[in-house]
């Protein structure tokens, strides 16, 4: 369905059904609790929602840019199963943003999250002023790393100012990152010769 960021000829239909199915009884039933003996494990609502937060992403703007850059300008336009999968956004938005207010916060951080890139449809822009404010609930009470990464991005992307909603450890993680990508490209610089910016094993 997908693989390396890639999207399918199947990627579409099968993206459809999972949104459909969102609100499915069986979906619905699953235990968000779980046996005191057994160990913990994540709902399959929320397994759904990573799986079209995961492929929206392989299929948003910056995904656009990037294979504009190294593929020439007319990559979407020869890019059948990604285009068809952007049209579509607007009606798996519709099953997404019903899940925003879930009673659960795992889903609601896991429906936020696939909302975002979503939201980059035309149709869909009006969204992000509502979305902002369920950003800055995750914000105050999530501590996982990549749906901080993704809403703090959002946010910037959107034009607001983040430094009051970062803590300590996104500012580190933010740094983390920027020393990466200046080591990154000072390693394309000198054509990948420039050896490792560290000693194996990384």
């Amino acid at each position: 369905m997908t693989h390396q960021n890639t999207i399918y000829e199947a990627t579409v239909p099968v993206a459809l059904y999972v949104a459909a199915i969102l609100h499915h009884p069986a979906i619905a039933a699953d235990d968000f609790g779980h046996d005191a003996d057994m160990p913990p494990h994540r709902p399959t609502l929320v397994k759904l929602l990573e799986w079209l937060s995961a492929t929206a992403y392989d299929a948003d703007d910056e995904c656009v840019a990037h294979g504009d850059r190294h593929d020439g300008e007319d990559f979407l336009g020869e890019y059948e199963e990604m285009n068809a999968f952007r049209d579509l956004r607007p009606a798996i938005f519709s099953a997404v943003h019903s899940l925003l207010g879930h009673d659960n916060a795992e889903v609601r951080d896991a429906a936020f999250v696939a909302a975002i890139p979503l939201s980059e449809h035309p149709v869909l822009t009006a969204h992000r002023a509502e979305l902002v404010g369920h950003a800055r609930r995750l914000l105050a009470t999530s501590t996982d790393r990549y749906n901080r990464d993704r809403v703090l991005d959002a946010m910037k992307a959107w034009g607001h100012d983040t430094s009051d909603l970062e803590n300590a450890d996104d500012i580190a993680a933010r740094e983390r990152y920027a020393r990466l990508k200046a080591e990154r490209d000072s390693w394309w610089a000198t054509d990948g010769t420039g050896g490792y910016s560290e000693d194996p094993p990384f």
